[in-house]
């Protein structure tokens, strides 16, 4: 008699979603709900994430863009109006504010009446991969570590459903990495998180396991298909290993390696969009077809996501993506369909060799906080995402639409004059600021400094912050104060930018830039600099550490400071510096506030005879916008060929400081 196989559970269907303020944000929520969505991943805003009220000058032009702000209780009573905590599956990446956020969640979740022990979802709350490439970190990497501990333990005795962490090697990829620095850096980074719980003592040795069996994973998926699902494959057995051996965790249960993911969107394209969404699906197939290393959540960008802000209708078409995968196909009728394949088992075994030699290379370095401290893992991510830009340039890594087969028909997704993608109202950020003014005036002020005393005696004794996180969410104490807060217990930290100043000599092709800088050079009289500015929240680095390492092995100066500057910051820069051009990056929708605040600074200082060009996910309007008022050049992600746009800057400059003045 043939053996009945049991039809396999769907993973969650998440749709990463938030944006503008609570209100819409709820409505967002309750409408893909509606369509079938089974959890929510929720985006918030730059501010937000990094511990900053609507009214601090660097959320100037951030607030609502690229998530939901949340700056009070209030806040978030809104954001979850009408939807009950106890019965939802909450995802939040959230990671330097994850505890704060966190207490707000558990306010609103007491205020409904929910049982804790019941909540279920997941809080990021990774600080290792911020410093490498999403940048929202805002504390030293010790302290960090500690606050992302505070979470674990708390939850693990208060929320026992929750998972308290989860390790994130998707910005690792979005950052450069390739599949066996992704490997290697999560499950480090996963090691040094438990290693600190346990070294602290707080939970009991018979309860540790327990404690490893709630640490998740989110992950990557790219376009290498096969490399992808073996690469989930490895995860898997090398979590499994690392668990029973370093460990000694017996129960198999607590060995499962669990991860959510969100399939690769640095390869999306501007160009011929349309081929977005086979990306995404072949994409989502790596973690979905092998059922002994398949996705327990998945959440799909959406095929405009190069373009701006996607729409209801977008984030629907990538939800029925997944939908028609589960419920349409036979997919989840059978067991593991790669088991016992030579190439798959090839594949596996040599990226966990790969993988441990580089884990063992971490350790013998000190550790993940040594490596992010020195600077070692940054470099590497920057040095691997300058192959991987190179290669396309090169024509090696074919990417249809963009340096092979660009001939295309108008794309009927995309037409002149249609919003193709959702842009954020500017009054946003104005309503934020008078709902913030309301929220302060209707509070009780010695309740508030009551609760924040609590908070910075906790912080400086070391103990956890959760209770007193907690006690003030329900006072009323605000994002901005809950930072402002733990910044002066424990300082603020800027992270290793991974840009070099000492040009690569191994870079091929780039004999006719260096030639050109040259030719420039004797012009002037002098090497042309350029200084690489990141104003705003913004901390999606990738383009800005490009363009400073081309631009460095090209021969010109490079002056680049990192991410997470005001304007102000960016122009007294420039005046010390005396560039002869200033390169602006910003990915988070912010250009036309930021830019503007900074050329108004730089006529303040009698320095708008320097040349500004802007890069970023900027619509034509805004880039036509930002040239009025006085950009030389935007440049956006259609513009790949970075050898290019950095001839571009030299023509800017030579026409500027030379053409000009001998005009």
């Amino acid at each position: 008699m043939k053996q009945q196989i049991k039809r396999d559970r769907p993973w969650l269907f998440r749709t990463y979603a938030g944006h503008s303020s609570a209100q819409e944000s709820n409505q967002l929520f309750r409408s893909n709900l509606a369509k079938g969505q089974t959890g929510l991943s929720i985006a918030f805003d730059l501010p937000t994430q990094t511990g900053y009220d609507p009214d601090h000058v660097l959320s100037k032009g951030e607030v609502g863009k690229v998530g939901v702000p949340i700056a009070h209780l209030g806040d978030m009573q809104r954001l979850f109006d009408g939807i009950p905590l106890e019965k939802m599956n909450t995802s939040m990446t959230i990671n330097a504010t994850a505890p704060w956020l966190l207490a707000l969640y558990i306010a609103v979740a007491d205020e409904q009446g929910a049982d804790r022990k019941l909540l279920s979802g997941t809080t990021q709350n990774d600080l290792i991969k911020e410093y490498l490439s999403r940048g929202t970190y805002v504390f030293p990497p010790t302290p960090s570590l500690g606050l992302t501990c505070d979470v674990i333990t708390w939850t693990y005795e208060n929320m026992p459903k929750w998972n308290p962490t989860n390790v994130c090697s998707y910005h690792l990829q979005e950052a450069g990495a390739e599949p066996v620095q992704e490997l290697a850096f999560a499950l480090a980074t996963a090691t040094s998180v438990l290693d600190r719980v346990r070294q602290s003592g707080v939970i009991a040795e018979d309860d540790f396991p327990k404690v490893v069996g709630r640490i998740s994973f989110f992950v990557n998926a790219g376009m290498k298909f096969i490399t992808e699902m073996s690469k989930m494959r490895a995860f898997t057995e090398l979590w499994d290993e690392i668990c029973r051996e370093r460990y000694g965790i017996e129960n198999e249960k607590y060995r499962r390696f669990r991860y959510g993911v969100q399939v690769n969107s640095l390869g999306l394209t501007e160009q011929q969009p349309e081929n977005n969404v086979a990306r995404i699906l072949i994409e989502m197939l790596a973690v979905t077809l092998s059922k002994n290393a398949r996705a327990r959540a998945v959440q799909l960008p959406a095929w405009n996501e190069a373009l701006g802000l996607p729409r209801p209708i977008d984030q629907q078409w990538s939800l029925r993506m997944q939908q028609v995968l589960a419920y349409e196909t036979d997919l989840l009728d059978f067991d593991d369909i790669f088991e016992g394949s030579h190439v798959i088992e090839s594949k596996v075994a040599a990226l966990k060799e790969a993988a441990l030699s580089e884990m063992r290379h971490i350790e013998e370095m000190g550790g993940t906080i040594q490596c992010v401290e020195s600077g070692y893992m940054k470099q590497q991510l920057v040095e691997s995402n300058a192959q991987r830009v190179a290669k396309i340039e090169a024509g090696e890594q074919v990417v249809v639409g963009v340096n092979r087969w660009a001939e295309s028909e108008a794309s009927p997704l995309v037409r002149e004059g249609d919003a193709s993608f959702l842009s954020v109202d500017d009054n946003v950020e104005l309503q934020a600021l008078e709902s913030l003014e309301a929220w302060r005036r209707s509070r009780d002020d010695d309740r508030v400094q009551q609760a924040l005393a609590k908070l910075r005696e906790a912080a400086r004794e070391g103990r956890n912050v959760m209770p007193a996180s907690i006690d003030c969410a329900k006072a009323g104490v605000t994002t901005g104060e809950w930072g402002a807060t733990l910044r002066a217990v424990h300082g603020e930290y800027r992270a290793p930018t991974g840009v070099g100043q000492a040009a690569r000599n191994d870079v091929e092709n780039l004999e006719p830039l260096r030639n050109a800088v040259s030719a420039l050079s004797r012009k002037m009289g002098c090497l042309p600099k350029v200084l690489v500015g990141k104003p705003g929240l913004d901390g999606h680095s990738n383009g800005a550490e490009q363009i400073a390492v081309r631009a460095r092995d090209g021969g010109m100066q490079v002056v680049y400071d990192g991410i997470r500057l005001s304007p102000a910051d960016i122009v007294a820069s420039v005046k010390q510096e005396k560039p002869h051009i200033v390169g602006l990056s910003i990915l988070s929708g912010s250009h036309v506030a930021l830019v503007q605040e900074t050329l108004r600074e730089l006529r303040a200082q009698g320095l708008e005879d320097t040349p500004v060009v802007v890069g970023g996910i900027i619509p034509e309007e805004d880039a036509l916008a930002l040239k009025n008022a006085g950009v030389e050049a935007v440049y956006t992600p259609k513009d790949f060929d970075i050898s290019n746009i950095i001839e571009d800057l030299l023509g800017i400059i030579e026409h500027k400081h030379i053409s000009v003045k001998t005009a």
